[in-house]
């Protein structure tokens, strides 16, 4: 076990999944989440890395480590099957699809915090690479995960979920960081079947 927790520390990958949740404490403790969040009138005025840093600080210590609660799941379940590089670039893609698809699509939402969006989108990546190897056990989760936006697009946020995050729930962050995360673990998936299938040619 010992040996195991070693070989982790020592994955650019794992390194780069505890760098990420240290990042979102660290912002959330240092009291900086006014200062970084999704505000539409800022963004309008220019501020546009918003979009981005937006999705790395949250309401307060219940949505925190609600959403920490998430990703290190998504860490134990699929974050072997990328590198450190391609999971960076996932969630810079999938975060700014959010940050973008709530200021292009909702205009009504005039201020957005939390990683749950960016989540979304880890963990349809991560499904999508599961398939190649756990094909049932991947099919499965990537249902449930499909089947949990649907319900949100149609019956609005799990129940529960608002009163453990403190706040309202934008259902629609979900939706964006998972069609996020799908695009570029898709392209990932694609681009490093095409090298190896021209390698193997």
């Amino acid at each position: 076990m010992i040996q195991y927790i070693k070989n982790l520390l020592r994955s650019p990958a794992y390194l780069l999944a505890a760098a990420v949740a240290l990042l979102c404490i660290s912002l959330q403790y240092a009291g900086l989440d006014d200062f970084l969040r999704f505000e539409r009138s800022a963004i309008d005025q220019g501020h546009w890395w918003l979009l981005l840093t937006g999705n790395f600080v949250h309401l307060g210590q219940s949505h925190l480590w609600m959403n920490m609660a998430g990703y290190f799941l998504v860490v134990a379940l699929v974050w072997s099957h990328f590198s450190a590089r391609v999971w960076l670039l996932i969630i810079l893609f999938a975060s700014l699809v959010v940050g973008v698809g709530l200021w292009r699509f909702n205009p009504e939402v005039g201020a957005y915090v939390g990683f749950s969006g960016t989540l979304h989108g880890l963990i349809l990546a991560g499904c999508l690479a599961d398939l190649r190897t756990y094909p049932k056990s991947a099919a499965i989760l990537l249902t449930l995960v499909i089947a949990k936006l649907a319900w949100e697009q149609f019956a609005g946020p799990l129940p529960g979920s608002e009163s453990t995050a403190g706040g309202s729930v934008v259902v629609d962050s979900h939706l964006y960081g998972a069609i996020g995360g799908a695009i570029m673990g898709s392209i990932v998936l694609l681009f490093g079947h095409l090298r190896l299938t021209t390698a193997k040619t």
